[in-house]
């Protein structure tokens, strides 16, 4: 299945009001029952394993409202994790959570070499052509002391299907437009790998996750403790 690249109408709030919160009560939906909160969940509690950690910084960009990161936050808190989250996103109106909020550009993150343990992202990495997710990558290895978590989608022909398939739990017309979308811009497993293996990351490792998720660690270290 070829990739295809088409404009996503959330991107550009190209909705009313209403229609942009019933889009972004569906990315709730979709990330806290179909594999998006768990898939950062499995990633941070991996790395958390491996330093023998107790507490963790976190950059997420193209945060949004942070709804991944609350929930893994307070997931992780359960299993004995501290995690200092931070939000980043292009737009201010799209931070609706205030803590720890930045507005920056993901391609050139407004912080200093080594300023988090984790950077991360969620449903960002396929809006990305493959330059500009190297790109994004070499920066957030940059920011990052440990890793680069990306969580996204895994483009499949069943998983184009399985979006039409859920039409029906979808509260706004823009999720309809906007999740096949998503899937047919997404990058295969073999292709992130590939893309994140031309970066400086000392290593890489992918992994599937439930209902088409893959989550890809860019390690800035080759070994760590525990490993």
């Amino acid at each position: 299945m070829r990739r295809v690249v088409t404009p996503e109408l959330l991107d550009t709030d190209s909705g009313t009001p209403a229609e942009i919160a019933g889009s972004l009560a569906d990315l709730r939906l979709i990330n806290r029952w179909f594999g998006g909160a768990a898939t950062t969940c499995s990633m941070i509690e991996l790395v958390a394993r491996k330093l023998q950690a107790s507490a963790l910084s976190f950059l997420e960009v193209a945060a949004g409202s942070g709804d991944v990161p609350e929930f893994v936050r307070r997931h992780l808190q359960k299993r004995g994790v501290q995690l200092q989250t931070t939000l980043l996103d292009r737009a201010h109106s799209h931070l609706t959570n205030g803590k720890q909020a930045v507005v920056g550009d993901a391609l050139a993150l407004p912080f200093g070499d080594g300023s988090f343990d984790l950077v991360g992202c969620g449903l960002f990495a396929h809006h990305l052509s493959p330059e500009q997710l190297k790109d994004f990558v070499s920066e957030a290895l940059r920011v990052c002391r440990v890793a680069v978590l990306i969580n996204d989608l895994v483009r499949h022909p069943l998983h184009v299907a399985l979006v039409y398939a859920g039409y029906p739990l979808y509260r706004s017309r823009l999720t309809r437009h906007d999740g096949p979308a998503s899937v047919r811009a997404a990058y295969t497993p073999h292709e992130m790998q590939t893309l994140l293996q031309q970066t400086k990351a000392a290593r890489v490792e992918i992994q599937r996750h439930y209902l088409f998720r893959m989550g890809a660690i860019a390690w800035k270290v080759e070994r760590l403790r525990g490993v």
